[in-house]
Protein backbone atom coordinates (compact mmCIF):
# COMPACT_ATOMS: atom_id res chain seq x y z
CA UNK A 1 0.00 0.00 0.00
CA UNK A 2 1.66 3.44 -1.23
CA UNK A 3 2.35 5.31 2.20
CA UNK A 4 2.36 9.04 0.27
CA UNK A 5 -1.13 7.86 -1.16
CA UNK A 6 -2.36 7.11 2.82
CA UNK A 7 -0.56 10.47 3.66
CA UNK A 8 -2.71 12.11 0.80
CA UNK A 9 -6.21 10.69 2.42
CA UNK A 10 -5.30 11.25 6.05
CA UNK A 11 -4.42 15.21 5.14
CA UNK A 12 -7.67 15.02 3.24
CA UNK A 13 -9.76 13.27 6.02
CA UNK A 14 -8.54 16.22 8.01
CA UNK A 15 -9.41 19.36 5.29
CA UNK A 16 -13.05 17.58 5.17
CA UNK A 17 -13.67 16.57 8.60
CA UNK A 18 -12.77 20.32 10.21
CA UNK A 19 -14.30 22.42 7.00
CA UNK A 20 -17.88 20.22 6.25
CA UNK A 21 -19.68 21.97 9.17
CA UNK A 22 -18.13 25.17 9.03
CA UNK A 23 -19.16 27.69 6.66
CA UNK A 24 -16.00 28.17 4.43
CA UNK A 25 -16.93 25.23 2.08
CA UNK A 26 -15.58 21.56 2.49
CA UNK A 27 -15.95 21.08 -1.12
CA UNK A 28 -14.30 23.75 -1.69
CA UNK A 29 -10.90 23.23 0.36
CA UNK A 30 -10.81 19.75 -0.87
CA UNK A 31 -10.93 20.39 -4.40
CA UNK A 32 -8.11 22.90 -3.55
CA UNK A 33 -6.13 20.82 -1.57
CA UNK A 34 -6.80 18.26 -4.04
CA UNK A 35 -5.63 19.98 -7.41
CA UNK A 36 -2.02 20.79 -4.96
CA UNK A 37 -1.74 17.13 -4.11
CA UNK A 38 -2.38 15.91 -7.89
CA UNK A 39 -5.72 14.15 -6.89
CA UNK A 40 -7.80 16.36 -8.07
CA UNK A 41 -8.81 13.20 -11.15
CA UNK A 42 -12.70 11.48 -11.40
CA UNK A 43 -11.22 9.24 -8.51
CA UNK A 44 -10.35 12.12 -6.52
CA UNK A 45 -13.57 13.24 -6.45
CA UNK A 46 -15.66 10.63 -5.64
CA UNK A 47 -12.82 10.17 -2.89
CA UNK A 48 -13.81 13.63 -1.66
CA UNK A 49 -17.74 12.57 -1.67
CA UNK A 50 -16.92 9.02 0.55
CA UNK A 51 -14.98 10.44 2.67
CA UNK A 52 -18.07 13.08 3.58
CA UNK A 53 -19.95 10.79 4.69
CA UNK A 54 -17.42 10.02 7.87
CA UNK A 55 -18.02 13.67 8.88
CA UNK A 56 -21.55 12.85 8.46
CA UNK A 57 -21.51 10.19 10.72
CA UNK A 58 -19.75 12.44 12.97
CA UNK A 59 -23.55 14.13 13.09
CA UNK A 60 -25.16 11.38 13.82
CA UNK A 61 -22.55 10.31 16.26
CA UNK A 62 -22.69 13.26 18.38
CA UNK A 63 -26.94 13.62 17.96
CA UNK A 64 -27.51 10.31 18.05
CA UNK A 65 -30.41 10.94 20.58
CA UNK A 66 -32.06 13.18 18.78
CA UNK A 67 -32.07 11.28 15.94
CA UNK A 68 -32.89 7.85 17.97
CA UNK A 69 -35.97 9.97 19.26
CA UNK A 70 -37.17 10.76 15.75
CA UNK A 71 -36.48 7.41 14.23
CA UNK A 72 -38.99 5.63 17.03
CA UNK A 73 -41.11 8.57 17.23
CA UNK A 74 -41.68 9.14 13.50
CA UNK A 75 -44.85 7.39 13.98
CA UNK A 76 -46.52 8.75 17.57
CA UNK A 77 -45.26 11.97 18.01
CA UNK A 78 -46.16 14.89 16.41
CA UNK A 79 -43.20 16.51 17.40
CA UNK A 80 -40.57 14.23 15.68
CA UNK A 81 -42.92 14.00 12.97
CA UNK A 82 -42.62 17.74 12.11
CA UNK A 83 -39.13 16.71 12.89
CA UNK A 84 -38.61 14.41 10.19
CA UNK A 85 -41.10 16.58 7.54
CA UNK A 86 -38.88 19.47 7.66
CA UNK A 87 -35.67 18.08 7.02
CA UNK A 88 -37.51 16.00 3.80
CA UNK A 89 -38.88 19.40 2.96
CA UNK A 90 -35.59 21.11 3.45
CA UNK A 91 -33.75 18.03 1.59
CA UNK A 92 -35.81 17.92 -1.84
CA UNK A 93 -34.95 21.32 -3.70
CA UNK A 94 -30.92 20.47 -3.47
CA UNK A 95 -31.27 16.68 -4.32
CA UNK A 96 -33.54 17.74 -7.13
CA UNK A 97 -31.40 20.03 -8.92
CA UNK A 98 -27.96 18.55 -8.57
CA UNK A 99 -29.34 15.49 -9.60
CA UNK A 100 -30.24 17.39 -12.49
CA UNK A 101 -27.06 19.10 -12.47
CA UNK A 102 -24.07 17.38 -10.89
CA UNK A 103 -22.12 16.27 -13.90
CA UNK A 104 -22.36 19.49 -15.29
CA UNK A 105 -20.79 21.49 -11.82
CA UNK A 106 -18.30 19.08 -12.08
CA UNK A 107 -17.46 19.08 -15.32
CA UNK A 108 -17.43 23.32 -15.42
CA UNK A 109 -16.77 24.49 -11.67
CA UNK A 110 -14.99 21.97 -9.80
CA UNK A 111 -11.43 23.99 -10.08
CA UNK A 112 -9.98 26.59 -7.81
CA UNK A 113 -10.89 28.96 -9.59
CA UNK A 114 -14.27 28.90 -9.80
CA UNK A 115 -14.01 27.93 -5.49
CA UNK A 116 -11.92 31.08 -5.39
CA UNK A 117 -14.69 33.33 -6.60
CA UNK A 118 -17.49 31.31 -4.44
CA UNK A 119 -15.34 31.48 -1.71
CA UNK A 120 -15.23 35.57 -2.25
CA UNK A 121 -18.51 35.97 -3.07
CA UNK A 122 -20.15 33.65 0.40
CA UNK A 123 -18.30 36.17 2.36
CA UNK A 124 -20.23 39.49 0.96
CA UNK A 125 -23.09 37.30 1.81
CA UNK A 126 -21.64 36.48 4.79
CA UNK A 127 -21.21 40.25 6.28
CA UNK A 128 -25.06 41.37 4.84
CA UNK A 129 -26.18 39.01 6.66
CA UNK A 130 -24.82 39.87 9.99
CA UNK A 131 -25.12 43.24 9.32
CA UNK A 132 -28.85 42.91 9.42
CA UNK A 133 -28.77 41.03 12.47
CA UNK A 134 -30.95 43.88 14.22
CA UNK A 135 -33.95 41.78 12.37
CA UNK A 136 -36.47 39.93 14.08
CA UNK A 137 -35.44 36.49 15.21
CA UNK A 138 -38.45 34.49 14.89
CA UNK A 139 -37.33 30.94 15.77
CA UNK A 140 -35.07 29.70 18.81
CA UNK A 141 -35.01 26.41 18.32
CA UNK A 142 -35.63 23.51 15.51
CA UNK A 143 -38.40 22.60 17.31
CA UNK A 144 -40.12 25.81 16.29
CA UNK A 145 -39.43 25.67 12.61
CA UNK A 146 -42.43 25.22 10.03
CA UNK A 147 -42.51 23.80 6.70
CA UNK A 148 -42.23 26.68 5.21
CA UNK A 149 -39.36 27.60 7.27
CA UNK A 150 -37.50 24.51 6.37
CA UNK A 151 -38.32 24.69 2.66
CA UNK A 152 -37.05 28.14 2.68
CA UNK A 153 -33.54 26.69 4.38
CA UNK A 154 -33.85 24.12 1.42
CA UNK A 155 -33.97 26.85 -1.23
CA UNK A 156 -30.84 28.50 0.42
CA UNK A 157 -28.82 24.92 0.15
CA UNK A 158 -29.49 25.11 -3.44
CA UNK A 159 -26.72 27.75 -3.60
CA UNK A 160 -24.06 25.02 -2.30
CA UNK A 161 -24.21 23.05 -5.37
CA UNK A 162 -21.77 25.63 -6.56
CA UNK A 163 -18.22 24.76 -5.10
CA UNK A 164 -16.67 27.10 -2.49
CA UNK A 165 -20.28 28.33 -1.93
CA UNK A 166 -20.52 25.86 1.51
CA UNK A 167 -23.70 23.94 2.23
CA UNK A 168 -23.18 24.49 6.04
CA UNK A 169 -22.80 27.97 5.07
CA UNK A 170 -25.82 28.23 2.60
CA UNK A 171 -27.97 26.79 5.32
CA UNK A 172 -26.76 28.41 8.19
CA UNK A 173 -27.03 32.02 6.85
CA UNK A 174 -29.76 31.28 4.61
CA UNK A 175 -31.64 29.83 8.21
CA UNK A 176 -30.59 33.12 10.17
CA UNK A 177 -31.77 35.65 6.97
CA UNK A 178 -35.45 33.85 6.83
CA UNK A 179 -35.70 34.28 10.94
CA UNK A 180 -33.42 31.32 12.86
CA UNK A 181 -31.57 32.01 15.23
CA UNK A 182 -27.83 31.61 14.62
CA UNK A 183 -27.81 28.50 17.26
CA UNK A 184 -30.92 27.23 15.70
CA UNK A 185 -29.42 27.48 12.19
CA UNK A 186 -26.80 25.93 13.30
CA UNK A 187 -28.30 22.99 14.46
CA UNK A 188 -30.52 22.49 11.39
CA UNK A 189 -27.66 22.80 9.17
CA UNK A 190 -26.03 20.00 11.02
CA UNK A 191 -29.36 17.48 10.22
CA UNK A 192 -30.12 18.38 7.06
CA UNK A 193 -26.22 17.24 6.14
CA UNK A 194 -27.10 13.97 7.13
CA UNK A 195 -30.04 13.06 4.27
CA UNK A 196 -28.27 15.13 1.80
CA UNK A 197 -24.63 14.10 2.06
CA UNK A 198 -25.82 10.33 2.34
CA UNK A 199 -28.01 10.63 -1.17
CA UNK A 200 -24.92 12.51 -2.57
CA UNK A 201 -22.43 9.86 -1.40
CA UNK A 202 -24.88 7.01 -2.01
CA UNK A 203 -25.46 7.92 -6.01
CA UNK A 204 -21.69 8.46 -6.30
CA UNK A 205 -20.97 5.44 -5.13
CA UNK A 206 -23.31 3.79 -7.71
CA UNK A 207 -22.60 5.96 -10.26
CA UNK A 208 -18.61 5.15 -10.20
CA UNK A 209 -18.78 2.10 -8.95
CA UNK A 210 -16.53 0.74 -11.60
CA UNK A 211 -14.00 3.10 -10.89
CA UNK A 212 -13.35 1.80 -7.76
CA UNK A 213 -10.70 -1.36 -6.91
CA UNK A 214 -9.35 -3.34 -3.93
CA UNK A 215 -6.02 -0.64 -3.56
CA UNK A 216 -9.14 1.87 -2.74
CA UNK A 217 -9.87 -0.06 -0.13
CA UNK A 218 -6.99 1.57 2.38
CA UNK A 219 -7.18 5.65 1.19
CA UNK A 220 -10.49 5.44 1.86
CA UNK A 221 -10.92 4.11 5.19
CA UNK A 222 -8.08 6.06 6.48
CA UNK A 223 -10.19 9.73 5.13
CA UNK A 224 -13.35 8.33 6.18
CA UNK A 225 -12.17 7.49 9.78
CA UNK A 226 -9.81 10.66 10.06
CA UNK A 227 -13.19 12.98 8.37
CA UNK A 228 -15.22 11.58 11.09
CA UNK A 229 -12.81 12.15 14.10
CA UNK A 230 -12.18 15.96 12.79
CA UNK A 231 -15.87 16.52 12.32
CA UNK A 232 -16.79 15.72 15.81
CA UNK A 233 -14.23 17.70 16.70
CA UNK A 234 -15.16 20.59 14.76
CA UNK A 235 -19.21 20.30 15.67
CA UNK A 236 -18.29 20.35 19.23
CA UNK A 237 -16.45 23.34 18.63
CA UNK A 238 -18.79 25.33 16.22
CA UNK A 239 -21.28 25.14 19.33
CA UNK A 240 -19.70 26.47 21.97
CA UNK A 241 -18.60 29.26 19.34
CA UNK A 242 -22.05 30.58 18.00
CA UNK A 243 -23.36 30.51 21.71
CA UNK A 244 -21.05 34.06 21.81
CA UNK A 245 -19.72 34.67 18.68
CA UNK A 246 -20.83 36.08 14.93
CA UNK A 247 -19.88 33.95 11.60
CA UNK A 248 -17.66 37.36 10.09
CA UNK A 249 -14.34 35.87 10.94
CA UNK A 250 -15.14 32.82 8.56
CA UNK A 251 -16.28 35.50 5.86
CA UNK A 252 -12.60 37.06 6.50
CA UNK A 253 -11.10 34.03 6.36
CA UNK A 254 -12.74 32.98 3.14
CA UNK A 255 -12.02 36.52 1.14
CA UNK A 256 -8.42 35.76 2.22
CA UNK A 257 -8.14 32.06 1.11
CA UNK A 258 -10.01 33.15 -2.32
CA UNK A 259 -7.63 36.15 -2.82
CA UNK A 260 -4.39 33.47 -2.27
CA UNK A 261 -6.51 30.92 -4.29
CA UNK A 262 -6.35 33.66 -7.38
CA UNK A 263 -2.92 34.48 -6.83
CA UNK A 264 -1.52 31.47 -6.56
CA UNK A 265 -3.03 29.80 -9.70
CA UNK A 266 -2.95 32.73 -12.30
CA UNK A 267 -0.02 35.30 -10.78
CA UNK A 268 2.59 35.13 -13.87
CA UNK A 269 5.33 32.77 -13.30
Amino acid sequence: MDPILLLKAFILGIVEGLTEFIPVSSTGHLIIVSDLMGVNDEKGKIFDIVIQLGAILAVVWEYRTRFTAALTGVTTDPKQQRFVFNLFVAFLPAAVLGLAFSSHIKTFLFNPTAVAIALIAGALVIFWVEGRRNANIRIHSVDEMSWKDALKVGLAQCFSLFPGTSRSGATIIGGMLFGLSRQAATEFSFFLAVPIMVAATGYQVVKYWALFTPSDLGPFAVGFVVSFIAALIAIRALVRYVATHDFRIFAWYRIVLGVAVLGYFHWPA
